[in-house]
């Protein structure tokens, strides 16, 4: 397991070489899963891909107090500073998302191209439902497999009602579960952040996916961030929320035409 320390957190990450021709990509997981779970997508690339844990995930420790966006993004540029990466393309998946475009603007020449699945702006966008955020509370369906599965199709929409198996076994891929101090830190870095004021600032080119069929960040969030980001363009696929991991053959050829021009 590699971990280093940054900005007195102590990360796990995870270095997958590639074609050392193309820029970097960053990937900034969803809220309690550890980066194992975006194996699928790592999978599908052709370059070199950067992961990691955030406090209170996977195998990165919590810290006492709770970290707010902006801090966790400048944990995330001081890693990237010691690992060697000037400049990297930044990929934000649900979560992710709002760690991805606070890293945009808030250090902005360390971002080349931004990516950002299945998100939104933070507390102020337009939430899902409610039976959905009622379940999303616990950090359970990363602890308990065969309740993730039992839940799957509500929580995610999309191939998870038809494939729901699909999602126990990418969860089973990561090395351990996330601290419930961890997770509900999470929670309160979302609930206390909006992208909405700043949006704007983004200048980096930015592609915005988003499903038609995703309980927990309706499609219309989508639509939200690619008119205000100043040079957006909108992928809306059908399927739901986790489609990035479970349809990766299909989403990960629109990132990488993206991120290639």
């Amino acid at each position: 397991m590699d971990t280093l320390t940054a900005a007195g957190r102590r990360i796990r990450y995870d270095v997958t070489p590639g074609d050392p021709l193309r820029t970097p990509l960053l990937l900034c997981c969803g809220i309690g899963a550890g980066f194992e779970v975006l194996q699928p997508v790592v999978d599908a690339l052709d370059r070199t891909v950067i992961r990691f844990d955030v406090p209170g995930v996977g195998g990165s420790r919590s810290g006492l107090l709770p970290d707010g966006i902006p801090r966790l993004a400048w944990m995330v540029d001081r890693m990237l500073t010691q690992l060697g990466y000037d400049e990297v393309d930044v990929l934000g998946f649900s979560w992710g998302g709002a760690l991805a475009q606070q890293l945009a603007v808030q250090h902005r020449r360390r971002v080349r191209r931004l990516v950002l699945v299945s998100t939104g702006t933070g507390v102020l966008m337009v939430p899902g439902r409610p039976a959905t955020l009622l379940r999303m509370i616990t950090p359970r369906r990363f602890r308990d497999p065969e309740y993730a599965a039992g839940v799957a199709g509500l929580l995610y929409g999309g191939s998870a009602r038809r494939h729901a198996r699909d999602i126990l076994a990418v969860l089973r891929h990561q090395a351990r579960g996330g601290s419930r101090r961890g997770y509900f830190y999470q929670l309160l870095a979302g609930a206390c952040w909006t992208s909405l004021p700043f949006l704007g600032l983004i200048r980096q080119p930015a592609l915005i996916l988003t499903g038609d069929d995703d309980p927990i960040i309706p499609v219309v969030n989508g639509r939200i961030l690619a008119r205000l980001i100043p040079d957006a363009e909108l992928h809306i696929y059908h399927g739901g929320h986790v489609e990035l991991v479970t349809e990766a053959p299909t989403l990960v050829p629109v990132i990488t035409r993206f991120l290639s021009r």
